[in-house]
């Protein structure tokens, strides 16, 4: 046969192909050639054929017939073929093929070879794609090489012991008397592999952690001689000695003195030395100050070397280079929850960044900026912030927007449109100046319809401070009150306006007849969304025309300015407790009246239980047999009231988006997040008819004066209960809750039960007792009992 091409004239011939088909050919032509010449065991031309072979594959053509001939140039004696050999092995053979393991006798062989090139490529070799059985077999011979006085051998022995650790981790204490005198070594090649190994050996071991942590004085002082010694041509890189190394021994002194002291305090100065005498001119040096950065925020570095390494980022925040840019903000945004003082002292540059191009950057400094806010620069920040938020991509106002009414309310909440309004109620002095802002933004969008939400409700509570022109933040707007009107007319009847937002609007108008003149407008508002296709507005007008007919006396009491929501705050921002029946005033009132979901005399036989005027039975929080309907409870509470009593409470006014019970502010999620339990009996409270109820326990964490009693409702008849209620009434000197049940069905035959949770407040910790009503339906017929609970076990109430 004629000899094959070399590879040079193979690369220029395949390069002259014009298309991906002429190509392919000639690399499938030139493979054909190949194997005719491997099955004729042409021993001349193996490695170059094989070097051909690796090219193509480097170019993604199949070559994988080539595997067998790189192990028979692996035992050759030439070093040339052993070298294309070995390269072919690492390319084109891993741990998937069996055939990988038919090198392990060679590279054992090669690892005790006389020549140190033959020894190194095996080494490389078994770093490279070392199986875990390679591994196994060949690490003692690793072990040797590492304590070898060759430097080029004992550098990449060190590199394939980090191999074989990752593969075999229980090998890594074979490898713990080699490292003793690695440190030790002049040459920077063994230095850097070294440290490698040592930073492998640390992070997977703790034991190894603790053995290592003797070694940061020797680590200290070769990073000291790397800063301080002279130039060297043969390590220096743009005019710093080594920054390979140096950033190795930092990552390394990271790991080995997180949570030490006597290792950080060993660590610092050295620390501060590399950090004020690197330079920053060229990337190298800064490549190494953030090395430094990273270490001095992992272990316990003193409160100035912490400050030190946030002016380094904040230098950082000054370069031209954006990928530097990006790094400063991203470890900013780490430490600023530690650091925040520190932090504060970049904020105008951090601003700054909110203006740069590139959008990485942006949403970076974005997320800093917002992390930054406090009280003491609220009103600069958000002057920025808004500014960004009205210039923004589209891709950033989602973010920026819940950023600004989070940095407002300091806590997360699930729906931002109440919580708003809670926000804007409590500031006072802020309601004419909230009013006018939001009702400029109804003029200028009414696309967004949260946005509108807000602004119609502060609209109907305010209306009077914005057609007086009271504002003092900036110059007061003047308009009319049939502008005011048309506004929310105008929202009524758009076709962005959803039927929430459609409500907030009518409740505005409505509430708007108590603070402008313009009465009868309004009545004819009212009175023509009587007869409205949306069953809620249209409940909401006929209430409202209820009002105006037949209940005009209450309409200002009714309808009055909502008062300040202040909020109880045992455990947390959301927790609200009722006492017999009514809630504190944070939880009456931003909430519509309770339903009369039954009778009057029903309602009183409970409190009857319980003797006199003592006690007041606890509605439940959500009912979920019936939808909550903001507006068809008004009616029905003005329909069954007694004008006789006392006199009635003013009924607030919150959209119909909201829910309309006392307690409905109350998620059905535990408002006491830490409730282990307390080890209190079960106990069963009702036990008829079928029915039985058990009460479980727990203790609310920390307040050891709230338990959490679960009830559980089975039915062991044969047919389902429905439309199943649990109501409870306590003596006045307990305060209780009662959450929404599982489900208003209690299966038939024990199949399921029903649960729901009561929370009862104890501050006197005395004897806890209970009446309760069981309202449900069986097989068509209702049933209504009432029973008395006194035997709680001592612990649920001490």
């Amino acid at each position: 046969m004629p000899a094959p091409i070399r590879l040079r004239e193979l690369i220029r011939t395949i390069r002259t192909a014009r298309t991906q088909a002429e190509e392919r050919e000639m690399i499938q032509k030139e493979c054909a050639a190949i194997r005719s010449s491997f099955r004729e065991e042409d021993n001349t031309y193996r490695c170059r054929n094989v070097a051909k072979l690796l090219y193509m594959h480097m170019l993604g053509y199949p070559a994988h017939f080539g595997q067998l001939e790189c192990l028979k140039l692996i035992a050759s004696q030439k070093f040339t073929d052993k070298r294309i050999g070995y390269l072919g092995a690492m390319l084109l053979l891993d741990e998937r093929q069996d055939v990988h393991l038919l090198m392990t006798n060679c590279i054992k062989n090669d690892l005790n070879h006389s020549t140190q090139y033959v020894q190194g490529l095996a080494l490389c070799t078994l770093g490279c794609m070392g199986s875990s059985e390679m591994c196994r077999d060949l690490a003692g011979e690793v072990e040797k090489l590492l304590k070898t006085s060759n430097s080029y051998l004992r550098k990449k022995a060190a590199l394939c012991a980090v191999h074989v650790i990752r593969k075999v981790p229980e090998l890594m204490e074979m490898f713990l008397p080699a490292t003793k005198n690695l440190l030790s070594e002049k040459n920077h090649g063994v230095l850097h592999t070294s440290v490698v190994l040592l930073t492998e050996m640390c992070e997977r071991s703790p034991d190894m952690l603790a053995h290592f942590r003797k070694l940061v004085p020797q680590l200290v002082r070769i990073l000291k001689n790397l800063i301080m010694s002279g130039y060297s041509p043969e390590h220096d890189v743009s005019g710093i000695s080594d920054p390979f190394l140096q950033v190795r021994i930092l990552r390394l002194l990271r790991i080995l003195g997180k949570s030490d002291d006597d290792s950080s305090e060993a660590m610092n100065d050295i620390l501060a030395q590399v950090a004020t005498n690197t330079e920053t001119s060229k990337n190298v040096g800064n490549a190494i100050l953030y090395e430094t950065v990273l270490t001095i925020m992992d272990i316990k570095s003193e409160s100035g070397l912490r400050v030190l390494a946030i002016n380094i980022l904040g230098r950082f925040l000054l370069n031209n280079d954006k990928n530097i840019r990006y790094v400063a903000l991203t470890s900013l945004l780490k430490t600023v929850q530690t650091d925040h003082n520190a932090v504060q002292r970049h904020r105008s540059t951090i601003v700054d960044c909110l203006k740069d191009l590139d959008v990485s950057i942006k949403r970076r400094a974005m997320e800093l900026s917002f992390a930054l806010v406090n009280g003491n620069n609220i009103r600069g920040m958000m002057k920025e912030l808004l500014y960004f938020l009205d210039s923004c991509d589209p891709e950033f106002k989602a973010d920026c927007a819940s950023g600004v009414f989070l940095a407002a309310e300091n806590y997360v909440r699930d729906d931002s449109v109440p919580n708003l309004i809670q926000l804007i109620t409590n500031s006072v002095e802020m309601h004419a100046y909230t009013v006018q802002r939001l009702y400029k933004a109804l003029l200028d969008d009414i696309s967004q319809q949260p946005l509108v939400q807000v602004a119609s409700w502060c609209i109907g509570e305010y209306g009077d401070l914005l057609v007086s022109g009271q504002c003092e933040e900036e110059e007061p707007i003047q308009v009319t009150e049939d502008e005011v009107l048309d506004v929310l007319e105008g929202l009524l009847v758009s076709n962005l306006s959803t039927p929430v937002t459609r409500g907030y609007a009518l409740t505005a108008i409505m509430k708007l007849s108590t603070r402008f003149s313009s009465v009868n407008r309004i009545k004819k508002v009212v009175s023509i969304y009587g007869s409205s296709i949306d069953v809620e507005l249209q409940q909401r007008a006929v209430e409202y025309n209820a009002l105006f007919k037949k209940y005009d006396h209450m309409r200002p009491a009714l309808l009055e300015r909502m008062p300040i929501m202040e909020k109880t705050a045992t455990n947390g921002p959301t927790e609200i407790v009722q006492t017999n029946g009514e809630t504190e005033p944070s939880a009456v009132e931003p909430k519509h009246p309770p339903p009369v979901t039954q009778p009057a005399n029903q309602a009183n036989d409970l409190l009857d239980l319980l003797g006199g005027n003592d006690v007041v039975p606890v509605i439940q929080t959500t009912m979920p047999t019936k939808p909550a309907s903001a507006g068809g409870e008004l009616l029905d509470l003005l329909g069954d009231l007694s004008l006789s009593g006392s006199a009635p409470a003013p009924a607030p006014s919150v959209p119909t988006s909201q829910p309309s019970f006392l307690l409905d502010g109350l998620s059905s999620q535990p408002l006491f997040n830490d409730i282990a339990a307390a080890g209190i009996p079960p106990m069963t409270a009702y036990n008829k008819n079928g029915l039985k109820i058990d009460f479980t326990f727990e203790r609310a964490n920390p307040n050891p004066n709230i338990a959490v009693i679960t009830i559980h409702a089975s039915n062991s008849t044969e047919a389902e209960m429905t439309d199943f209620v649990f109501q409870a009434a306590v003596p006045k000197t307990f305060q209780l809750q009662l959450l929404s049940p599982s489900s208003n069905v209690v299966p038939a035959l024990n199949q399921g039960t029903v649960t729901q949770v009561i929370r009862v407040l104890n501050p006197q910790k005395q004897q806890l007792r209970m009446r309760i009503k069981l309202t449900y339906t069986h097989k068509g017929s209702p049933v209504q009992d009432l029973a008395e609970v006194n035997n709680f076990p001592p612990q649920s109430w001490q």
